[in-house]
């Protein structure tokens, strides 16, 4: 049984930073998921596996000076961003097969900063949790105001 909860945030500015941060470092590692696929599709090489892509893109760029900070926020929202790239890999090529209902669909592209839909996800594994005075309280962010 999978479970989903939507909910509305009221931060404030610091949390409004730490958000914007995550929203950023999704969009980083999300574009560079995209860009190894089609670097390797470019030199017709298999594409690279999940795992390599979460070892490379994510655990090692943390390590290096100009992408230490993705360490700033939640390991978990860069892996769901992976999964995102991975879930549109496999629905564009159902798409090309004609597994997938519907009208056909194109590759996955890049995020835009500029797009004004921004989204993160956070799991179970995460350690999100409802504080008793009604504020959701997540990693790397804060308790958050919430309706």
């Amino acid at each position: 049984m999978q479970l989903r909860y939507s909910f509305r945030l009221y931060p404030d500015t610091s949390q409004q930073r730490a958000l914007a941060r995550a929203f950023g470092c999704a969009r980083v590692v999300f574009n560079d998921a995209v860009r190894a696929r089609e670097e390797a599709r470019a030199a017709k090489q298999p594409f690279p596996k999940a795992a390599e892509l979460s070892k490379r893109l994510i655990t090692e760029a943390k390590q290096t000076v100009e992408r230490s900070w993705l360490g700033e926020v939640s390991a978990v929202v860069l892996q769901q961003s992976l999964r995102d790239v991975e879930t549109a890999y496999r629905n564009f090529f159902a798409s090309l097969k004609g597994d997938r209902k519907g009208p056909k669909i194109g590759r996955p592209r890049f995020k835009s900063r500029k797009d004004a839909r921004q989204s993160i996800r956070f799991t179970a594994n995460a350690r999100w949790n409802i504080t008793d005075n009604g504020r959701l309280c997540l990693p790397k962010i804060g308790a958050v105001k919430v309706k």
